[in-house]
Parts: C-alpha cells; structure tokens; sequence
C-alpha cells in the first residue's frame, strides 16, 4: 500500500504509479480539428399550420395503407411541400418511423422537391431512435449515393448502431463510405468516437477503433476520448491500459485528459495515485498547468480536509501568475469552514472583490458540516440581501442540511419531516415512494433510502406549489421554524414555477447591467 503523499515545497521526486501509467513525454498534443457541416442553401419559409396538421393526420391515420392510397390523399391535401415543411412533419412524429418514411416516399415522387442533407439526417435520426436497423441501412446506402453524407450522418448511424451492439454494422459503415468516395478520415472518425464516449458506448468506441486500426491511423484525441469513456463509466483499469498504450506509440496526454483521470482517481478513492500523477505533471510539464487543474487538484484536497497541501498549491498558482477564480476560492473556504476553522474562512470571505455564488455555497456547505444549519440559513438570507440569487442546489443543500439526508422526525407533531414531505408524496401520487418513510413513522428504528429533495421540489414546480409553499412558510413559523419558513418562501417566490425562474434570470441580468 502506498504511503500518503503530502506536498512541500521543495520538489518531490516522481513516484511510479499504481496504476503504471507511464512518465509523459514533451512533445505537444495534436491540435483537434472539427468538420463543419455545410450550410442549407435553402431559405426558411413560413409553415401553414393547418396545412401541417391536416398532412400529419393523414399520415397518422393511413400509415398502414398502400402507398397508392396515401400518396393521393395527400396529393389531394394541396399543401407546399418545402424543406422546413418536412422538417416540422419530421417533428411531430419523433419516435415513430412508418409516417416520416411514408412521407419520404412520397418527397421523392414530387419533382420540385429535393432533399438536403438537413431531411435526409432528420429522418434518419428518427429511424434510428425507432431501432429500426435494417431500414437505417437501407438509407444511409441512400444517403450515400446522393452524396449528402456528412459528421451529423456518421454520429447519428454509428450512436445507434453501438447502442443497438450491431458492432460489425458500425464496422461495416465506414467501408460503406469509403465505398461512395467518403474516405477513411481521421477527423470524422474522432467525431464519431467522441459522441459515442460522451454516451457512455466508450466499449463499442474501443472495438471500432481497433477493428479499424489498418484503415485509420488513431492519433492523441482519439485516445483522449477513450481515456475519458472509461473513466465516465468508471473503469480506471482499461483507462490506464490505453493510457500506457498512448504513451507507447509516442502521443502526449494533453491536460483534459490528465484533468478526466485525475478527477477519475480522486472520486474512486485512490487519492495517492491522483496526487502522485499531478506531481508528475509538476515535474515533467509544469507550464502546461493552468487553472482548471489546480482548481481540480485544490477542490479534492480541501474536501480530504488536507487544507495545508491546498495552501501549498494555491501559493504555487499564484507564484506562476493565474489568478485563482471564486471557484478555488470558494473551494478553500469549505475546507476552512469544514475544519472548524471558521474565522479563518471568514477572512478568506472578506478578502474576494466580488463574493459570487461559489463563496457562498463554500460558506454554506462547510457550515452544514459542522451540523450549524441556522447560521447556513443567515447566509442564504444575506446572500440575498447581496443580490446574489440562490440555485437549486442551494436549496436541496439547506434542506438537507436542516431536515437530514434520510428526513429527521421534528419537535412539533403536526409540522415535521413526515407531515410535509412523506404527505407531500401521497399528495402527488408517489405513495410507492413514501411507504419507507409511513412504515418508519410506525417502526422509527427502519432504515429508509436517501430522501430525494430535487425530486420533491420538482414535483411542486407549478402554481400549486407557489400556494403551498406560501401555506407551508407560515405553519412553520407558527411553529418556530422560521428558517425553513424563508427557505420554502423564497423558493415558492423564485424558483416553484418557469416563469418565476425566467423572472428571476431577468432581474439578475438586470442587476449586473
């Protein structure tokens, strides 16, 4: 077992990693380049509402008929077919392709319409999401034949042929392209990596690249993009593998993807291991830190509580001229705040110019750490006294913080955790959710699951929340709650409905103009 790491100031020797990921070398990262799809030449006309709700009923209705009896009725409709038309059809059926494939054969026998690259991926998008393979083949073939293939075409046909693991079909589609002249292009094929890693197809991603390896030579992005697939599902032993790998063949790790496997080891404990690859990044290539791996780096170290270290690497930020954000501020406070070292926060506080969101829940979390509710809440009333509008996440904190994670059986009989929430539940038809917490009111040594505030909240996101809201602050006051009572109150003013939140975005625009 490794031994702690903990920073000083004069340089510490690299260590070999647990994980073997080998020392990085110097040579730069390759520059990422995107493909652009081509712009619609067509403009955008006005659609005839009516018209488009008369062609959608008569594809809903007749979707099961022969094409010869739909296509005259839907000659007979006399509507403008034009490429914004088909889109909004496209539109109204999202999931079901029998209609917009119906409709697309009947496009084709119309002379004056022709379709772009925008129509045909529309309506293999929808194909797609049908699951309906082997018509998507049958398209992208048509699509390719036109000629109108392009990034979106690849992204939509290989997402859903990975997620459908037809995995020799996604194979299988690049040489379909290459076969209408498409080639085997290393930018397109990173595209398609990327979308599929960010969809967490990170294992499918990995076989079309290696099945692919003779026709398209990888390079640092595609690894990056691996890296970061595996570290999004949380497999840290393939990512390592693929990072020596990387390595190997003489590509440079560049600092996102150092960023995704440090933030990988952090959040699975291995807190040495992270430590020891950003001392590595230190010694090797120290002028390719910047803020956003020490804020990274500063954020896990104040949550371990190890506030010295953070100091360290704070002081190291400065002394290469980055100029720490409220973020890393507000970072430094929790771990003050959390450490009981309250006065020290509070003078970090007063010395930030401009005291943001960040600050404030800094100052909150820590001081629901240290079990001090009331005193989070005055900084939930004097952040808004500031101007400075709480989030969601302000509020899931405070209640939390107040009511427990698990919901805490409160003084007063009639106003507590089960009356509120457990009958909030009932009210709004989850009784499957809230039988834990009845059944813990009968047997109060039950174990119940995590209460989810978010969902709570979300479930009373509508006029009717605004009222109860507003009933539910003044029977806590009644009964000497009053800092639940300005939390709820605040919420049922700012945040209970959309309009409220779009209200709210405007007056803080307002403010900072």
């Amino acid at each position: 077992m490794l031994r702690p790491t903990k920073f000083t100031k004069r340089p510490i020797k690299l260590v070999h990693l647990h994980l073997h990921l080998r020392p990085l070398t110097a040579a730069a990262a390759a520059a990422s380049t995107t493909v652009s799809p081509p712009l619609n030449p067509n403009p955008t006309t006005p659609v005839n509402e009516a018209h488009l709700l008369k062609v959608c009923t008569i594809l809903y209705q007749q979707q099961n008929s022969p094409n010869t009896k739909l296509h005259n009725s839907l000659t007979k409709a006399s509507f403008n077919l034009t490429h914004e038309f088909f889109l909004q059809v496209c539109n109204k059926f999202p999931y079901s392709w029998r209609p917009i494939y119906k409709f697309h054969q009947f496009s084709l026998s119309q002379s004056h319409f022709t379709h772009t690259s925008t129509t045909l991926n529309k309506i293999l998008d929808i194909v797609g999401k049908s699951r309906n393979i082997d018509l998507l083949w049958d398209l992208c073939e048509e699509i390719g034949k036109l000629g109108l293939v392009n990034v979106k075409t690849y992204i939509i046909a290989l997402r859903t042929l990975a997620a459908a693991r037809e995995l020799k079909k996604c194979v299988e589609f690049f040489h379909l392209m290459n076969g209408f002249g498409y080639g085997y292009k290393v930018e397109t094929f990173n595209k398609v990596i990327e979308v599929l890693c960010r969809n967490k197809l990170v294992e499918e991603a990995k076989y079309v690249v290696v099945k692919l390896r003779d026709w398209v030579k990888v390079d640092g992005e595609t690894y990056r993009w691996l890296i970061y697939g595996f570290c999004d599902v949380g497999d840290l032993i393939e990512a390592s593998k693929l990072w020596n790998l990387m390595v190997d063949e003489g590509f440079e790790a560049d600092v996102d993807a150092v960023e995704v496997m440090l933030e990988t080891l952090f959040k699975n404990n291995r807190f040495d291991e992270g430590l020891k690859l950003f001392q590595s990044m230190r010694v090797k290539r120290m002028e390719d830190l910047g803020l956003s791996t020490y804020r990274l780096v500063i954020k896990w170290l104040c949550k371990k509580g190890k506030i010295g270290e953070s100091y360290v690497v704070f002081e190291e930020m400065q002394m290469r001229g980055i100029k720490g954000d409220n973020v890393v501020l507000g970072s430094i406070i929790y771990g003050l705040m959390s450490r009981g070292r309250v006065n020290e926060a509070y003078k970090v506080v007063e010395g930030v110019e401009n005291v943001d969101i960040s600050v404030y829940h800094g100052m909150i979390k820590g001081l629901l750490k240290l079990k001090k509710a009331s005193d989070a809440t005055q900084v939930f009333r004097e952040m808004i006294k500031r101007g400075c509008e709480p989030t969601m996440h302000t509020y899931v904190m405070l209640l939390q913080g107040h009511l427990g994670k698990r919901g805490r059986k409160g003084e007063d009989p009639l106003v507590n955790f089960d009356t509120i929430f457990v009958g909030g539940l009932i009210k709004v038809g989850r009784s499957l959710e809230a039988t834990k917490y009845v059944e813990r009111v009968i047997d109060r040594g039950l174990e119940v699951p995590r209460f989810d505030y978010n969902k709570f909240l979300h479930c009373f996101s509508n006029e009717e929340g605004v009222v109860m809201f507003e009933v539910m602050a003044d029977k806590l006051r009644e009964v000497g709650l009053f800092d639940l009572a300005d939390i709820f109150e605040r919420y049922g003013k700012k945040m209970a409905t959309r309009d409220r939140r779009r209200n709210r975005e405007i007056e803080i625009v307002e403010q900072i103009s």
